[in-house]
């Protein structure tokens, strides 16, 4: 029997986006992709050379500066979204999808997108791909007493200022890019 691979070095809220769903962490090799809203349905990346040659080549356009990394962290959350969405049924994805949609098997709801951004990020961490950041622990947002509704998002630290950066997919539809700002601008917006 094989064992899982051994998952990358965890923050206690980051293993609390695993723990809480009863998947495993994301490894070098794998990761639990989460859809139909709070990772009720699951689908196993295994990820094959050609994934890690083409996550490499998009990282590669982002070696020149932490502005260029997060362009390029862009481009490969899109990747993921073109590499799972007709594998999962997300290809037909909305944004800001909620229950309200009644059409959890084609969506992820913000509790999947940061889970699997955030599993990606890890991956492209263990990778060596990141220069500029490190993956953060996952934000949260909402107030209810000036409308806010609550929401949260995978994170990126920014090694030479620690600031923190949104990387946020959940606004936006299939093969749209995923949001990326300051946490500090994120927590004002709804």
């Amino acid at each position: 029997m094989a064992l899982p691979a051994r998952a990358v070095e965890l923050s206690a809220p980051q293993a609390a986006l695993y723990t809480t769903v009863s998947i495993f962490p994301p490894s070098a090799q794998r990761m639990t992709v989460c859809y139909g809203f709070v990772c009720r349905r699951r689908e196993i990346l295994d990820f094959s050379a050609g994934d890690r040659s083409a996550l490499t080549q998009i990282l590669a356009a982002g070696r020149a500066s932490a502005a260029a990394e997060r362009a390029a962290v862009q481009k490969a959350v899109i990747w993921f979204d073109r590499r799972m969405g007709p594998v999962i049924g997300t290809n037909k994805r909305v944004a800001k999808a909620d229950f309200r949609y009644f059409d959890d098997k084609h969506n992820f709801d913000c509790w999947d997108t940061t889970r699997n951004t955030t599993s990606l990020l890890l991956v492209l961490q263990e990778w060596g791909l990141l220069k500029y950041h490190v993956v953060g622990d996952p934000h949260y947002r909402g107030n209810a007493l000036v409308l806010q509704t609550p929401h949260n998002t995978a994170v990126l630290v920014e090694r030479a200022t620690k600031v923190e950066w949104v990387v946020d997919m959940w606004p936006r539809s299939y093969l749209q890019p995923p949001d990326v700002m300051t946490v500090e601008k994120w927590v004002t917006e709804d």
